[in-house]
């Protein structure tokens, strides 16, 4: 219902003095004109990235190209932009579209689809960029301002808090993303690789992901995570990471047999199958064993196999502690370089 005022009631009383100070007014002044302040300390460095895939063969005829837009943000003045891998991978073209309205034909220079991370480069001097912050020391309830392309609309920027730290998120390679933020920022396609920056316009998380349709249930890599996979793919292009070549699944252990040997874990990987000439093939386990341990780490899943298998254990001797017929065994392997 719409209640209007009387004709014949004044809308402004003057009651002969300054007005009131409205504290809830003041806050509200003061946290527009942050929100103000970083979108003007930022703004120029967010992009527009538009791609082209190949295109698809569909009964003997090739179907248009795949066409999608993400978003990016320049990290130094020669052209460097970080961005998500799931925005760049398999594109044949990448175009780059900056807020003065120049645009420039952009090369991948390394991508990590296991972080949803990806680096490309501009031929410019000269531009506007973003710095990183330091993402642990954030806290629940921080401002959070996200920027990007929803869309296809340019620059478009939406403000709301950190809702939780530590999260993890599934990305496209199957992997999980450690060190994660969720936030309620409203994103939308085309925010994908845009900049999650806090009150003092510093980068605290890359854009990736949202659950729809649920509202308000957003996530971002945190920055100090994707700051360290962005130097290694401009000085290597691309993220070691170990492997040793087994495909297997998480099972419950027997209680007993927990209590028995005093282990510090209830779960492990049983495996199931070994690929051939991999580092698992070249050594002892087996079929049927259940991994507990890796370099006297606990391993409950999968994916803290994975968390432990980075760019150190490549080439050098690991030990896996494996439950064998009811019995602990010690298994050395080599892990090798993921390709």
């Amino acid at each position: 219902m719409v209640q209007y005022l009387s004709d014949h009631s004044p809308l402004i009383q003057d009651e002969g003095g300054p007005p009131a100070s409205n504290p809830d007014a003041e806050l509200l002044d003061a946290y527009s004109q942050t929100v103000v302040s970083v979108a003007q300390k930022v703004s120029d460095a967010v992009v527009q990235i538009k791609v082209d895939k190949p295109a698809a063969r569909r009964n003997g005829r090739r179907s248009p190209s795949p066409y999608g837009t993400g978003s990016g943000f320049i990290i130094s003045s020669d052209g460097y932009i970080v961005t998500n891998s799931h925005v760049v991978n398999g594109a044949h073209a990448i175009e780059v579209n900056l807020q003065d309205g120049r645009h420039f034909n952009a090369r991948l220079i390394g991508n990590d689809p296991a972080s949803d991370i990806a680096v490309v480069k501009v031929d410019a001097d000269q531009l506007s960029i973003a710095e990183f912050g330091d993402s642990s020391r954030l806290q629940a309830g921080q401002l959070a301002v996200a920027i990007g392309n929803p869309y296809g609309f340019q620059y478009s920027l939406t403000a709301g808090v950190v809702s939780a730290l530590g999260r993890t998120l599934r990305s496209e390679s199957g992997r999980l993303i450690d060190d994660v933020i969720q936030t309620d920022a409203a994103l939308n396609p085309g925010n994908s690789g845009g900049p999650l920056v806090d009150s003092h316009g510093r980068v605290i998380g890359v854009n990736t992901a949202v659950i729809l349709p649920a509202q308000g249930l957003c996530f971002a890599v945190a920055s100090n995570l994707a700051a360290y996979i962005v130097g290694k793919l401009i000085l290597d292009g691309k993220v070691r990471r170990g492997y040793i070549g087994i495909a297997g699944q998480m099972i419950r252990l027997n209680a007993q047999l927990v209590q028995r040997y005093q282990l510090e874990v209830n779960s492990g990987i049983l495996i199931q199958q070994i690929e051939p000439d991999s580092p698992s093939y070249n050594s002892e386990l087996q079929p049927g064993d259940v991994i507990i341990g890796f370099n006297s780490k606990p391993v409950h899943t999968i994916d803290d196999l994975h968390r432990f298998l980075d760019e150190k254990t490549i080439g050098k001797a690991g030990e896996l502690l494996v439950l064998r017929q009811r019995r602990k065994e010690r298994v050395i392997v080599i892990p090798a370089e993921l390709s």
